[in-house]
């Protein structure tokens, strides 16, 4: 008889594993908050200073960033984001791979 009991519970043994195994690939993988939540905060040109500007814009380093202040300090506030093509030092491909990031509110 003992033979005939080990079959029997190996198998429900693996049985409950083989579910146990089942139920895991079913759920989906947890994923952290910052993985979920998509970074939308805009750099707004009329507010933000030099060191923000150059650590939030690609391709803007010190000397454009502060460029970026003075033609807003000397010009007043930015009536639309095209307007930082008027900065020197700022053309058209800077401007293109920043436009998402900026606003003028």
């Amino acid at each position: 008889m003992r033979t005939s009991v080990f079959p029997s519970v190996l198998f429900a043994l693996l049985a409950g594993a083989s579910v146990a195994v089942s139920a895991e690939a079913a759920t989906p993988p947890s994923t952290s908050v910052e993985q979920t939540q998509a970074v939308t905060t805009k750099v707004n040109l009329n507010t933000a200073d030099a060191p923000t500007l150059q650590r939030e814009l690609s391709g803007v380093g010190e000397k454009k960033a502060q460029a970026i202040v003075d033609y807003r300090e000397a010009n007043g506030t930015f009536v639309s984001v095209d307007e930082l093509l008027e900065v020197k030092g700022i053309g058209e491909s800077i401007l293109e791979r920043n436009r998402d990031k900026l606003s003028v509110n």
